[in-house]
């Protein structure tokens, strides 16, 4: 592709014109990517700075290279103010704006993404909609499911991505949008059509250096929602109940539909849980609806609620909404409740952060007729100040807690178990740096009427006692359980 027509949508500062024949074959910010051809754009973020592989690109056969800071010597450099933005300008156009002919969901928020894409996928389905779906768990286009190392692709893959929806004729995409996302402007260019909001609560500190700015990269899917009144109005789903829900409700110019419990647009009422699902009736507007529910919690409540609005948005009718969700059996990982034969009830649920681990243990404890055990671990080379904290719910709202390994990544698992710990007070705690070993041990204490809930890793796998044999929580507790049953 020819680099002028590449670069044609940026600002470009310096003089390029000896650059007007020049080819790409292909882009990328990563230098190991680089090959002869390449466009190279280097992008400066809190992990690294691609000026600092400048040489190294041209060495590995880069064909030109889009900086923020000119090298103090001549070569093929293009000029920008932002390599981010520039990035996304330049994967759009090369993959041929694939994100045009696709209507959007996006959906952000501390907790509660995942299941809420997963649950507006469902109903687009159930509907006969052609969508696809991006996200934690896996990104899928029609009968594919694609492996997923990030919440929402970095800007590249994300447009590759979107070429191959185009390509399958996918009509709607769902997608989480992650405070990274918007802050490293990986979706900009895509025109979203709904912006979902579900909640805000402390994380990722480790990459946004305070709360503040991750609400403002998180209140960027609902300002750039544009105040341009085409043919299809957009809208902005928002929980109402959450304080910050007033904020992007004054800050987006499109339509908003609020949703909460006792209060919005949309709301839940007479809710009643059990061990078997949740019962409420939906009031859209003042028209009732009653909805049965196999998911539990009030969380899920509020996840149903944010997937009811986005669909109702793009003009699903309430009845067939509420049919798609009578049918949903849950999302593999939240709040999953896996079967044992001993009468011992265990919950699998990805919850890593403070909120999200309050309130699946607040969830579990009223579902819980005799003792509540929590095994549980935080992540390596993330926030880490969230440790203590979520320690100190964990031994709050619990039994007994066992503090184990959740993914280290480069960090020394031990260390980030005494992060946990310093400063803690209670009686009520084991410590058992193995994953596997922990739910055993949990499982082994617990007796007919406990809950054991397992939280942290979801349904992603991790090694089984270092035998470089993956395993996830839900295939640890089916073993753990179906060998004691067989020594008994």
């Amino acid at each position: 592709m020819n680099l002028q027509q590449l670069i044609s949508t940026c600002l470009v500062k310096n003089d390029v014109s000896s650059l007007d024949s020049l080819t790409i074959t292909s882009i990328t910010q990563y230098i190991d990517e680089v090959r002869s051809g390449s466009l190279f754009i280097c992008i400066h973020n809190s992990y690294y700075d691609g000026h600092d592989f400048i040489q190294e690109a041209l060495s590995q056969g880069a064909t030109a290279i889009v900086v923020a800071k000119l090298p103090p010597y001549p070569g093929p450099f293009i000029l920008v103010a932002n390599t981010e933005r520039a990035l996304a300008q330049i994967a759009a156009d090369y993959y041929g704006h694939p994100s045009r002919g696709i209507r959007f969901i996006g959906v952000t928020g501390t907790n509660g993404k995942t299941t809420t894409t997963v649950l507006i996928d469902r109903i687009l389905a159930y509907a006969g909609y052609n969508s696809g779906l991006i996200g934690t768990l896996y990104n899928r286009i029609g009968q594919d499911f694609l492996p997923t190392p990030n919440t929402t692709p970095h800007t590249v893959e994300l447009q590759q991505l979107l070429r191959q929806m185009a390509t399958a004729e996918v009509t709607d995409c769902v997608m989480e949008v992650s405070s990274h996302g918007l802050k490293q402007d990986r979706v900009l260019g895509i025109d979203f059509h709904v912006a979902v909001f579900t909640n805000f609560t402390q994380d990722h500190l480790d990459f946004h250096p305070d709360m503040d700015d991750y609400y403002q990269s998180k209140s960027r899917l609902f300002s750039r929602l544009g105040n341009r009144f085409g043919h299809t109005a957009k809208m902005a789903v928002i929980n109402i109940d959450d304080p910050i829900g007033p904020q992007l409700v004054a800050l987006t110019p499109v339509n908003t539909l609020t949703y909460g419990c006792g209060q919005g647009d949309l709301q839940a009422l007479d809710i009643s849980t059990s061990a078997k699902g949740t019962s409420y009736t939906l009031s859209l507007f003042g028209k009732h609806y009653p909805l049965r529910t196999r998911l539990i919690g009030d969380f899920n409540v509020y996840n149903i609620l944010a997937a009811f609005g986005a669909a109702y948005a793009i003009g699903i009718s309430p009845e067939t909404i509420i049919c798609a969700l009578t049918d949903i059996e849950g999302v593999p990982g939240r709040f999953e409740i896996v079967t044992t034969n001993n009468n011992i009830t265990s919950i699998v649920d990805f919850a890593h952060s403070p909120d999200g681990l309050l309130t699946v243990l607040q969830t579990a404890r009223s579902l819980t007729k005799g003792k509540l055990f929590c095994v549980m671990g935080c992540s390596g080379n993330r926030d880490i100040s969230k440790r203590p904290i979520m320690a100190q719910i964990a031994v709050d709202h619990a039994d007994h807690v066992f503090f184990t390994t959740n993914n280290p990544r480069k960090e020394d698992p031990q260390q980030i178990i005494r992060h946990m710990i310093a400063g803690l007070n209670a009686p009520n705690y084991s410590l058992q740096k193995n994953r596997k070993l922990a739910i055993r041990e949990a499982l082994s204490m617990a007796q007919p009427g406990d809950i054991v809930l397992v939280a942290g890793m979801g349904p992603r796998a991790y090694d089984d006692d270092g035998l470089n044999q993956m395993i996830t929580d839900r295939e640890a507790i089916q073993t753990i359980t179906q060998a004691k049953t067989l020594s008994n």
